[in-house]
């Protein structure tokens, strides 16, 4: 039997931060190709995990073409409260309106996720989704408060106006289901998504026949 190939980098199609540091911190080798899609919402969203698992395949298929004999990875996140959707915020005001409707109730964060393999051609011969939704509860926030909070900045390219990982940590009295997922990438539904796929997660650590120590 052959020695089996390493495994290429996996093409990580988002601009996120956030999904490039979690696919670091679980040792996962990736380069980035961020993709143009556009991502119009609507007004309600009845199946979160359907729609977000189509907007990361219209990712992947924006820019497989260019790769192949690749693995690609993308993953959209959406905030609900109830039905409505909240993206990202297009202005200061928006992101003050969505922290205002989140402020004292529980809302809903969904990830779809979706990995596909490509042939010599750049189409895609193999793929596989999964969602993974956690529940939120912020408590009662203050005018004062998000409104110095909007003036961070740092809502401004998040799902729902706000980054669970950064100064919004102390917004949360509760998160039920996987913390990951909130940041943007649900490590645990991915390491199992990707052994469905064929490729173990803990073998990547593994370095000329050595595990990787941190």
């Amino acid at each position: 039997m052959g020695k089996r190939e390493p495994l290429k980098p996996i093409v990580l199609v988002s601009a996120s931060p956030r999904r490039r540091e979690l696919l670091k911190q679980i040792g996962v080798p990736f380069e980035v190709c961020p993709a143009e899609v556009e991502e119009t919402l609507p007004k309600q969203v009845d199946n979160p995990e359907r729609v977000t698992i189509e907007l990361a395949q219209a990712k992947v298929l924006k820019v497989a073409k260019n790769f192949r004999n690749r693995w690609l990875l993308a993953a959209d996140t959406i905030v609900l409260v109830g039905r409505k959707p909240l993206g990202k915020p297009q202005s200061r005001r928006e992101a003050f309106d969505m922290l205002k409707l989140l402020s004292g109730r529980t809302h809903k964060v969904t990830t779809g996720i979706y990995l596909a393999r490509t042939n010599s051609k750049g189409e895609i011969v193999r793929s596989y989704s999964a969602s993974e939704t956690t529940l939120v509860t912020f408590r009662k926030l203050s005018d004062e408060e998000i409104a110095i909070y909007v003036a961070t900045g740092e809502p401004m390219d998040k799902a729902g106006a706000y980054g669970i990982q950064g100064r919004a940590a102390i917004f949360a009295t509760k998160i039920v289901g996987c913390y990951f997922n909130v940041v943007g990438l649900p490590l645990a539904r991915l390491a199992a998504l990707m052994r469905e796929a064929g490729i173990e997660v803990s073998r990547l650590w593994i370095v000329k026949g050595k595990r990787v120590s941190s």
